[in-house]
């Protein structure tokens, strides 16, 4: 039931990624980066089918990836990119071009395919690519990963921008790399609802009793050494809502006027509290 729910998931992701592709990016020659970037130019070369391109250019990725990496990761990725290539080419003949404004086009094309591509790894699937391709050139370098796939999507929009004569073109699509690059992160880490505190005071033990009275949350300290002063002190960690941010800066610094306070976004909290884990 679980592998069902997996494969029912990436296929979502592979839809909403091939809508995203065959609505707004690939009829406005918009080559975010990655594979099909570069098959949205063999397209417009050489009148190349987008998703038969795109698979033509993962085989090798495949071999690779089996060879450097292992057999199951190969097999990871088979069912996304081959779902994904028949896709974009099965939908593309059927599917209108809702408009030709170049801005409107990568902004809507990079929410899909962003939110398509979270799908699809949250769901433990893969579509072959460039992240595949990273992957297996990390192995012969040991990159960062990060920054080989800035690597490889760079060098796609600079030959998109010599294919099209067209720096306009060349931005939407750096702009539609960067919004896809964070919703695949939005969906799989979520959109930040809570935050978390961390506070260093000289009251820990009565900072972590009125944060338990007052706002009913709970709160965890745990021992540290300031480096400087060499001093032993607790650091109290408290999560809580947004809503709750202000009434516990107000409690801590009723507390103790001279406390050290770091603030952070966190994306899901699983547990008493907040949510279950699914």
């Amino acid at each position: 039931m679980k592998g069902l729910y997996e494969i029912l998931g990436v296929s979502l992701g592979v839809l909403l990624t091939a809508l995203g592709l065959d609505l707004f990016l690939i009829p406005n020659k918009i080559a975010a980066g990655g594979v099909s970037g570069i098959a949205t130019i063999l397209y417009y070369l050489i009148g190349a089918p987008v998703g038969i391109t795109m698979l033509a250019l993962n085989v090798p990725l495949f071999i690779l990836g089996i060879l450097r990496l292992g057999l199951p990761f190969g097999f990871r990725s088979l069912y996304g990119t081959i779902s994904l290539s028949l896709a974009i080419d099965l939908l593309a003949p059927v599917l209108p071009v809702p408009t030709q404004d170049v801005l409107l086009a990568s902004l809507y094309g990079g929410v899909l395919v962003g939110l398509g591509l979270g799908l699809v790894f949250r769901y433990k699937g893969t579509t072959g690519g460039t992240d595949l391709a990273a992957a297996v050139l990390r192995t012969y370098t040991g990159a960062n990963i990060g920054r080989l796939l800035f690597l490889v999507d760079g060098a796609v929009v600079l030959a998109a921008w010599a294919t099209f004569d067209s720096a306009e073109l060349a931005m939407y699509a750096l702009l539609t790399i960067f919004i896809v690059s964070w919703l695949i992160d939005v969906v799989q880490e979520g959109i930040s609802y809570a935050k978390a505190f961390f506070i260093i005071s000289r009251r820990p033990s009565d900072v972590a009793a009125a944060i338990v009275e007052e706002l009913n949350r709970g709160a965890t300290a745990w021992p540290a050494r300031g480096v400087y002063t060499g001093t032993d002190r607790e650091v109290v960690l408290s999560v809580v809502n947004r809503s709750e941010v202000s009434r516990l800066k107000e409690i801590v610094y009723q507390v103790d006027p001279g406390a050290f306070v770091i603030l952070a976004d966190v994306h899901e909290v699983l547990g008493e509290g907040f949510k279950r884990y699914k």
